[in-house]
């Protein structure tokens, strides 16, 4: 069975850091994107940094220049890395990544959610 499991996230005051992890786990071929998606209260889900299929990396412009989206291809893990955090960016936090399957079909799967909250 094929899962996403994150951790991370808590309580931090406004400027500081936080680290999410996600890592895949189960069998599978490979993971075609994967990326980091918030979702605050009364929000919609948005996109907040993700690896392509190609490699490449896009960012949020709330958070470009404060967080860093990598990855450990031998961990099937990626990160997200939350410097200088504002009270806006308190969310729960989900990993997102398209996983091709033993079958050859690619799917999308989602993490439990990592609640993140800033104080001001």
């Amino acid at each position: 069975q094929v899962q996403l499991v994150e951790s991370g996230g808590g309580l931090v005051q406004a400027g500081g850091s936080l680290r999410l992890s996600c890592a895949a786990s189960g069998s599978f071929l490979s993971i075609n994107a994967m990326g980091w998606y918030r979702q605050a209260p009364g929000k919609q889900r948005e996109l907040v940094a993700g690896f392509t299929s190609g490699g490449s990396t896009n960012y949020a412009d709330s958070v470009k220049g404060r967080f860093t989206i990598s990855r450990d291809n031998a961990k099937r893990t990626v990160y997200l890395q939350m410097n200088s955090l504002k009270s806006e960016d308190t969310a729960v936090y989900y990993c997102n990544a398209a996983i091709v399957r033993l079958s050859g079909v690619t799917y999308a799967y989602w993490g439990q959610g990592a609640q993140v909250t800033v104080s001001s």
